[in-house]
C-alpha cells in the first residue's frame, strides 16, 4: 500500500503526521509513505529527520493585510496544484492523509479529484480552514474533541484523539514531601506565562513546592536572571530572619525539557498553553492543569481547545490578558496566574478531581487507531 501524507507549518501538524506514518509502518512494514509539505516550513526538516521522504510545494498563506501581495500567492498556489497533480500521478497513493496546513489543501484537493480516498485529521476543537475546505472531499475525518459536527458531516467523524509522543507514559515519579508545579510554554516559550512566573517568583519561593519551569530558548536568559536575583535576595533575608525558608533547589529553570515523561510523571499541577498536542498529553496522562490559551493563533482555536476541558471540569482557564495582572497573595505581590496555581496546588481534592476528569478525556493509541482507519480506506 502507498500512503500520501500532507500538511505541516507547525509542530501541532507535523508531529501527528509523523506519528500516523510510524503507526502505519508498524501495521504494514512494507507500506510506502510519501510526505508533501510547504517549502521553507519546518516539516521540510523534521520529516526527513524522522526517516521519511518529503516533497515541498511553493504554497503559502494569504496575506490578509496587503491584498496586492496575494497575486504572487495565487501564482504559487497554481504551481503547487500542478506539482501536486504530478506527485499523485507518479506515486499513485491508495489513500491521502491530510493533517492541516497550506500544503495539505493543495495535495488533498488534487488527490481527491483524481479518485484517491482522503482521510483528514483535525487536532483542534475549532476546525482549521484547510480541513473545513476539504470536508466534502474527505471519506473520513478523525477528530480530537466531541461536538465537531458543527464543522464536519457527522457520518464522516471518528473520535480518535491526537497522537502524542510515544514514550510519554513511561515516566517515573520520585516520591517527595513537596508537590511539583510544571510550567511549559513550548519550544519557543510563551511570553505571557514567563512574565507571569517572573512576577510571581517571590510567592512561589515562599510556598513549600518544587517548580520546574521550561522557558523556551528565547526567554531563558531573562528568566534565569530573575531566578538568580530572587535566590540571592531570598538567602539574604534568611540570614536575618530564620523563619524564612531558604531552599537552593526549589526551582529548576531550563530552556528545554528533554525528559518530558519523567517531568510529567512528577508534576502535581501543570501550567501550559492550550495547543492541541499539549492538551492531548495532559488528558492522556490525567494531569490537573491551568491552561493559558495563546491569543496569537488563527481563529482563537486554543481557547476552544481549553474550553473543551473547562466545560468538563477537567482544567482551569486563565486568559492571556489576565495572567500577568498583579495581585496580593499572603502579603506578597504576585500575578493572577501564580495566585491561581498556588491556590489550586494546595487543594488536594480539586487536584484529584481535575486529574480524574482530564484522564476521562484521554484517547490512548490515537495514532494506531487513525492508521487502522487509513488502512480500512485503502482496502
Amino acid at each position: 500500500m502507498k500512503y500520501l501524507i500532507s500538511g505541516g507549518g507547525t509542530g501541532g501538524h507535523i508531529f501527528p503526521a509523523i506519528s500516523i506514518a510510524n503507526a502505519l509502518k508498524e501495521l504494514d512494514p512494507d507500506a510506502e509513505i510519501l510526505f508533501v509539505g510547504a517549502l521553507g516550513r519546518m516539516e521540510m526538516e523534521r520529516v526527513p529527520q524522522a526517516g521519511y521522504e518529503i516533497i515541498g510545494l511553493p504554497v503559502r498563506g494569504f496575506n490578509r493585510s496587503n491584498l496586492f501581495k496575494n497575486i504572487s500567492v495565487l501564482f504559487d498556489l497554481w504551481k503547487s496544484m500542478r506539482q501536486a497533480k504530478q506527485i499523485v500521478k507518479d506515486f499513485c497513493p491508495d489513500v491521502g492523509i491530510g493533517v492541516g496546513g497550506y500544503a495539505s489543501g493543495a495535495a488533498m484537493k488534487v488527490a481527491a479529484k483524481m479518485g484517491v480516498p482522503i482521510l483528514l485529521q483535525e487536532q483542534n476543537g475549532f476546525a482549521g480552514v484547510t480541513n473545513k475546505l476539504l470536508k466534502d472531499a474527505a471519506a473520513k475525518i478523525c477528530v480530537a474533541y466531541e461536538g465537531m459536527e458543527r464543522f464536519f458531516p457527522k457520518e464522516k467523524i471518528i473520535l480518535t484523539g491526537n497522537p502524542v509522543r510515544q514514550n510519554l507514559t513511561e515516566g517515573h515519579r520520585t516520591e517527595t514531601s513537596r508537590k511539583t508545579l510544571l510550567i511549559i510554554g513550548g519550544s519557543l516559550g510563551a511570553k505571557t506565562i514567563n512574565d507571569s512566573i517572573i512576577a510571581g517568583l517571590p510567592a512561589l519561593a515562599a510556598a513549600d513546592i518544587d517548580v520546574v519551569w521550561q522557558t523556551g530558548k528565547v526567554y531563558y536568559d531573562q528568566c534565569q536572571r530573575a531566578v538568580d536575583a530572587l535566590n540571592a535576595q531570598h538567602f539574604n533575608l534568611g540570614e536575618k530572619n530564620k523563619s524564612t525558608i531558604c531552599r537552593s533547589n526549589w526551582i529548576t529553570c531550563l530552556p528545554f525539557l528533554t525528559d518530558m515523561p519523567d517531568r510529567y510523571a512528577q508534576a502535581d499541577l501543570v501550567i501550559s498553553r492550550a495547543g492541541a498536542s499539549s492538551i492531548s498529553e495532559i488528558c492522556l496522562l490525567g494531569k490537573a492543569a491551568i491552561l493559558v490559551p495563546s491569543p496569537n493563533v488563527a481563529e482563537d482555536h486554543q481557547t476552544h481547545n481549553a474550553m473543551a476541558l473547562v466545560n468538563r471540569k477537567a482544567a482551569i482557564l486563565v486568559r492571556d490578558d489576565d495572567a500577568a495582572t498583579y495581585v496580593q497573595y499572603n502579603g506578597l505581590r504576585t500575578s493572577t496566574l501564580v495566585q491561581t496555581a498556588l491556590d489550586l496546588i494546595a487543594e488536594d481534592s480539586q487536584l484529584a478531581s481535575l486529574s480524574h476528569n482530564a484522564g476521562q478525556m484521554g484517547q490512548p493509541d490515537s495514532a494506531r487507531r487513525i492508521a487502522e482507519e487509513v488502512m480500512r480506506l485503502a482496502k
